[in-house]
């Protein structure tokens, strides 16, 4: 991969994993050597002057920023940018492929509702369920997640037991798109 470039951007709703593996995939990738970036969402989105929520909106500027530091990185000599984003509308991730192709890889990270509520690291699903959170992505009617049915790779990250499993499918894949 050294002199190559590829956008990792794992998508999937708050709790999947998509920050866990990401940071394995750094680590991996930054003690071989490669020049190697993490995008989070949330930072993207802390960081704007003006006070984005999460409205499709909003969640299409952002992703649509993220997309366009990417290829920033690219000019930076990066070699493999790992965007862990809900990113959970179909038209928002078919736009951010269209800026980023040839380079654009989305990975699914798909788990059920009942193992998001139970790792709920921030609290949403439970914020979601007492009332204070009305538009919960993919958990509210109002704010559904759109599964994307053109991923180029999908895990299954419901039995945190096969989490090993993951990190090696996810580096698997991102060692086939880099040769």
């Amino acid at each position: 991969m050294k002199g190559s470039f590829s956008v990792i951007w794992l998508s999937g709703m708050s709790g999947s994993g998509k920050s866990t593996l990401a940071n394995y995939v750094k680590d991996v990738y930054q003690n071989k050597g490669f020049r190697v970036r993490i995008i989070d969402g949330d930072d993207v989105r802390d960081n704007d002057n003006e006070k984005l929520n999460f409205s499709r909106k909003d969640v299409e500027f952002n992703n649509l920023r993220i997309a366009k530091l990417c290829l920033e990185l690219k000019e930076k000599d990066f070699n493999l940018i790992l965007v862990p984003v809900i990113s959970p509308y179909d038209d928002v991730r078919k736009k951010t492929r269209s800026l980023l192709d040839p380079y654009y890889n989305l990975i699914y990270l798909e788990t059920s509702i009942d193992i998001l509520k139970k790792r709920d690291t921030k609290g949403l699903y439970n914020a979601a369920d007492s009332g204070q959170i009305d538009d919960l992505v993919g958990y509210s009617l109002i704010n559904p997640f759109e599964k994307p049915n053109d991923a180029d790779l999908i895990i299954n990250t419901d039995d945190s037991s096969l989490l090993n499993f993951s990190k090696q499918s996810l580096l698997d894949f991102i060692k086939s798109v880099s040769n």
